[in-house]
């Protein structure tokens, strides 16, 4: 089989290391690099999060009257101000520790994000935030595009996923990012244990070693299995963080404990990404109570911890997080307590230096208002998602948004930063 180079980048170092390590995706060649202290989070909503019941318009009757049983009660809304057209709007009930981060300022909520002609199908709706492409979403991600700018050799930690497939927005042309679902399980793979398991490491590691010199297809392997074995014990020491405060006992935070156990040891990931499912809620969705009150207790309950052991251990100022979903739902209810794919919906970014506040306005609900679209059904967009990722790669991650998102994004984006 011929294998090109690029192929073998994109697709695979898991095709060549074997027995070497039990992740996925082992990329790259792991060397001392200069990666600067700030990083990305990304949590992604899976599904299509709503947003409506995420921020509510707790004073807009048309609010009540189309959500008659999903809606949440106005006494219980968890209240954090208006935006600038005046709509007094509050977080889910279930939201308290993102309640907390808002009022300390550093909680940016950016209303009535998403793109023209929103898609409803979570595959297509997933590639185009995660290439950030609406019109041809696919090939190279958003992140994975900044990759590539990034110093060669690429150190093969400048990404880390949690998840068990590299998503959309990780795909790149030339830089290859590590699925890490489990810190505790990223270890040299070996029948054996002991002195032999010992053994059998010093013996691939010397194999590795070789430089191979005339033959570029075998020095290229060596290399990447050398980093693949270079990267195992640097990820182990994130198994060894003690956190500041107490996580809650679900694969959400359990993940983001282990972001926060990389960035507090100083693995050097310059980008996270963390995700969560169950936001397809078709059906008995609930208000603050029910299937989407527990997706609301299981975002803000982790993430509020993992900010509050980020900023204990003194480095909110150098993590930003980033939390989105692929669409949001139907403004109206249906006979199932569920509501269907929609539109626009919401974006927010998280961290010391975040500029927190609400950003853009919130639609309002009364059937033909210029802030709905397809028959006042969904949620018409406002702020295109693409100038949140364009204020997050200039403001945060100091590179040029505009090649990596294939366009200028940058007027009229929220100055989150």
């Amino acid at each position: 089989m011929d294998l090109s180079r690029r192929l073998f980048i994109r697709n695979g170092v898991a095709t060549v290391t074997l027995g070497i390590a039990a992740p996925e995706f082992l990329t790259a060649i792991a060397q001392a690099q200069t990666i600067p202290s700030r990083r990305l989070v990304v949590v992604y909503l899976g599904g299509g999060n709503d947003s409506l019941n995420t921020v509510v318009s707790y004073q807009d009757p048309a609010y009540y009257s189309r959500r008659p049983t999903i809606a949440v009660p106005a006494g219980q809304v968890l209240q954090i101000g208006s935006d600038s057209s005046k709509q007094a709007l509050g977080l889910h009930p279930k939201l308290g520790g993102l309640r907390n981060i808002f009022n300390e300022g550093h909680l940016a909520i950016v209303q009535r994000s998403g793109y023209p002609n929103s898609s409803r199908s979570h595959f297509e709706a997933g590639d185009i935030f995660g290439t950030a492409n609406p019109v041809t979403p696919s090939g190279s991600g958003w992140l994975g595009r900044y990759l590539d700018t990034l110093p060669r050799p690429l150190d093969a930690l400048s990404a880390w996923n949690t998840t068990g497939e590299t998503p959309r927005a990780l795909v790149s042309a030339v830089s290859g990012v590590p699925a890490i679902q489990d810190a505790s399980t990223y270890t040299f793979a070996s029948p054996n244990s002991g002195s032999t398991a010992a053994q059998e490491r010093a013996a691939a590691l010397a194999m590795a070693g070789n430089a191979a010199p005339g033959r570029p297809h075998l020095a290229f392997v060596n290399g990447t299995s050398l980093g693949a074995i270079a990267t195992i014990d640097r990820v182990a020491q994130a198994t060894t963080y003690k956190p500041t405060v107490a996580y809650p006992n679900n694969g959400f935070a359990l993940a983001l404990k282990t972001v926060a156990g990389a960035i507090a040891k100083g693995i050097g990931s310059k980008v996270y990404w963390v995700q969560t499912s169950g936001y397809d809620t078709h059906a008995q969705q609930g208000a603050q109570d029910g299937a989407y009150g527990n997706l609301m207790s299981t975002l803000g309950d982790g993430v509020w911890a993992f900010y509050s052991d980020i900023k204990n251990q003194g480095l909110a100022n150098d993590t930003a997080l980033i939390v989105f979903s692929e669409f949001s739902r139907r403004i109206s209810e249906h006979g199932s307590g569920g509501t269907d794919h929609g539109a626009a919906g919401v974006m927010m970014v998280r961290g010391g230096l975040v500029r927190g506040g609400l950003y853009g306005t919130a639609p309002q609900l009364t059937p033909g208002h210029p802030t709905l679209e397809n028959a006042s059904g969904d949620v018409h967009f406002e702020t295109d998602f693409r100038s949140v990722y364009a204020r997050v790669l200039d403001g945060w991650l100091g590179v040029n948004s505009v090649p990596i998102l294939n366009g200028d994004f940058r007027a009229g984006a929220p100055a989150v930063f």
